[in-house]
């Protein structure tokens, strides 16, 4: 066994997590929030920029690595070997292994579901795949959807995987980089919002399923990069949010057959400068809840409703890669009434999820990736 060493640092508006030690030891940081006194320990590191988890429902956790791993993880932080049977992606700049999620009857068939960066020749888009988990092995792998089409480039591959409460799954995607003209062309899955069944197939109420100028599977359009997707528990609609280029992260609440406006409205400007109207309405386009200017780079989204932080019952969790802390939010009537900015100026935040002991778990986005615990302070 390695020698376990724990640290605490009590400070009054953010936490520091010291990183600069051997990788077999584990910091715990304490920190003050709206909330009380939070703990935030190193629960697992060495991961290569880990991009998606899911818990198991034994406590373990699947997290994917977008080198294109998938690893088992147990409640004290023990990592698998690699998964065996883990697709082919196409690992370069944004690309790689994505989200994974596990299918609502996991328990009775084992699937699970994983996004992923596929690559055609020096082509790629993102695809979903779902296999039976057994063992430390994927068995009788599916692709069950491919964005169409494969593009050149490294960029805005999405992608979040969500199971609606009619079983359904939505899949995020993005605009690919360069082509985001397309993002506004209903042929093509391109900057899109996907629904379909488990399997594959296109459920009958799909907004464009009658279409026959349009892909069935998209459920709305007009979006840049989503990486982070939850559904609200109030109301069981899906919650996004997207990366905006120069500014004008948006948090949007997709809803069927619409258009969110990319790249004709924004709260932003192009990389090059070149202004970008931010009337949504006056051009037909669907506005934002919320948005954030400068950019955060929102990543990963978890709408809170466990036990160990009663007063945070009902908030929206946002990761941020840009802004380096979590984002804490209050809700009412599908507005955001405040923030709060939790462990600033720490690390890149990828995802955020909810464990079945009411903690909450954050992945960094770094060659040593960590897995983060966050539970309520020690008294």
């Amino acid at each position: 066994m390695f020698r376990e060493f724990l640290l605490t640092v009590r400070l009054q508006t953010s936490v520091l997590i010291l990183l600069a030690c051997s990788c077999f030891f584990t910091y715990t940081a304490t920190a003050q929030a709206t909330a009380g006194q939070i703990d935030v320990k190193i629960l697992a590191r060495g991961l290569h920029h880990p991009w998606g988890m899911a818990f198991l429902p034994d406590g373990r956790m699947l997290v994917t690595e977008r080198i294109g791993r998938l690893r088992i993880v147990t409640p004290d932080g023990r990592i698998s070997g690699p998964v065996k049977g883990v697709p082919t992606v196409f690992s370069e700049q944004q690309g790689g292994l994505l989200d994974v999620a596990l299918d609502p009857n996991h328990a009775a068939n084992r699937l699970i579901y994983l996004s992923y960066a596929e690559p055609a020749g020096a082509s790629a888009s993102t695809a979903v795949a779902s296999a039976e988990l057994v063992g430390n092995s994927l068995k009788n792998l599916k692709v069950i959807f491919r964005q169409e089409p494969k593009t050149i480039g490294g960029q805005h591959f999405g992608s979040r995987l969500v199971f609606a409460s009619d079983g359904n799954l939505f899949i995020t995607l993005g605009d690919r980089g360069s082509h985001m003209e397309d993002a506004q062309n209903l042929d093509n899955h391109i900057g899109t919002i996907i629904r379909i069944r488990p399997d594959g197939a296109i459920p009958d109420d799909n907004p464009f399923a009658k279409n026959a100028k349009a892909k069935p599977e998209i459920w709305s359009y007009g979006h840049r990069s989503i990486q982070g997707a939850a559904i609200y528990p109030e109301t069981g609609e899906l919650w996004i949010h997207e990366h905006g280029p120069r500014g004008g992260d948006e948090i949007n609440i997709p809803k069927a057959g619409k258009n969110y406006g990319w790249p004709k409205a924004n709260y932003g400007v192009h990389y090059s400068m070149a202004p970008i109207k931010d009337e949504h309405a006056e051009q037909g386009f669907e506005e934002p809840i919320h948005y954030w200017t400068p950019s955060v780079a929102p990543s990963g989204m978890l709408f809170y409703n466990g036990d160990l932080f009663p007063r945070w019952k009902g908030n929206l969790f946002v990761g941020t890669l840009a802004g380096r802390h979590l984002i804490r939010m209050t809700i009412s009537n599908n507005k955001i009434l405040n923030e709060e900015q939790l462990l600033q100026n720490t690390l890149r935040f990828r995802d955020v999820e909810q464990g079945p002991d009411g903690a909450i778990y954050l992945l960094t986005d770094e060659d040593d990736g960590k897995i983060l615990k966050i539970t309520p302070a020690a008294q």
